[in-house]
């Protein structure tokens, strides 16, 4: 948040938030934290990450910079600035970048030339806030969120403690037309296709779940949870080469903010009011888990958040994990499997 903005108002809306799980309350998974090589890049909040098909990483950083760092992080070059707040970042079937700015909204970027172009800034007339994360299909359909039609990114904190459920998933179509195909989520935020892109997964970060819309098969167009009651704030999503779900979590749901949620609105009126060290806060934490497509969970990794943490976008690859931050001036790695140091290739 900057220094010196004015708030806007919330308006609170009383919720009961469902019990902490057993799970919330270990320190680590089903097997401990692999190393983490942390990567420095040239710019803060690192938020998410892709892999172009040479496997280089390319990620957004809060001043609106494109970064691409190549062969074990020795070489960061400039893609592009989008002049405005670069966070989920995909990969379109013709190899450009699509990059969801929070400020700017749907872009396509040239890899190459940087050109960018708006693919969505508008919805049934009215501009997005907080375009947030996405999902590429195979034939060019793009499904986005919109966090919030209340708050954009630099009161992102509002969402969360007015819980008023205006976040949206929207489809942009081949042909560019732009659709909204759920409504009143809890700030939405990562999206990720089925590997089969049967469904469509959103997270909610304010309801502490991800949600599923059908795409195909007998419950086509219908829309039920796929994770619910998490122990953490789910954050950006994404489909793995191994064909899970990844999410990303960047923080321990904040105790306090249950606590407010479930209680009368103008108690959370006055907690935003409060100089922000003193509103609920996020947990230093590294944490990443994997579900298949019945929602099991495959991986489930857990660690302190000592050299790197609020790791708010996450990437598999062949075995190797890949992870943002929204507020480290770097990217981390690390390795599933036993084979050594991990490194960017």
């Amino acid at each position: 948040m900057f220094v010196g903005m004015p708030r806007p108002r919330v308006r609170p809306i009383v919720w009961q938030p469902p019990a902490l799980p057993p799970r919330a309350k270990r320190k680590q998974g089903t097997r401990p934290l692999p190393p983490l090589r942390v990567i420095p890049v040239s710019g803060r909040g690192a938020e998410d990450v892709v892999l172009d098909g040479d496997g280089r990483l390319v990620t957004g950083v809060e001043d609106g910079r494109i970064l691409r760092i190549s062969n074990e992080g020795r070489q960061i070059e400039l893609v592009a600035d989008t002049g405005g707040r670069p966070l989920g970042i995909e990969l379109l079937p013709d190899g450009a970048l699509l990059v969801c700015d929070a400020r700017r909204g749907l872009l396509r970027v040239d890899p190459d030339g940087g050109a960018i172009d708006v693919l969505a800034y508008e919805v049934d007339g009215w501009p997005m806030l907080f375009c947030n994360n996405a999902a590429v299909a195979r034939d060019g359909t793009v499904y986005f969120t919109d966090s919030s039609r209340r708050f954009g990114i630099d009161h992102w904190r509002a969402e969360m403690i007015e819980h008023s459920g205006t976040g949206r998933l929207l489809r942009r179509d081949p042909s560019g037309a732009v659709t909204v195909i759920m409504d009143g989520l809890e700030f939405a935020n990562g999206v990720a296709l089925a590997a089969d892109e049967s469904f469509v997964a959103v997270a909610e970060s304010g309801a502490y779940q991800v949600r599923r819309l059908w795409l195909s098969g007998p419950s086509a167009g219908s829309a039920d949870v796929l994770l619910p009651n998490l122990p953490a704030v789910p954050d950006n999503l994404s489909t793995g080469s191994d064909g899970l779900i990844w999410i990303a979590l960047p923080s321990h749901r904040p105790a306090a903010l249950d606590w407010l949620h479930a209680k009368p609105p103008i108690l959370r009126k006055i907690a935003w009011t409060l100089p922000q060290r003193l509103q609920p806060r996020e947990s230093r934490v590294v944490w990443v888990m994997a579900v298949d497509n019945d929602g099991r969970v495959v991986h489930d990794l857990q660690g302190p958040g000592h050299g790197f943490h609020l790791v708010t976008g996450v990437r598999e690859r062949a075995g190797r994990v890949y992870l943002g931050s929204l507020v480290e001036p770097a990217v981390a790695v690390l390795d599933l499997l036993d084979r050594g140091h991990p490194t960017v290739r």
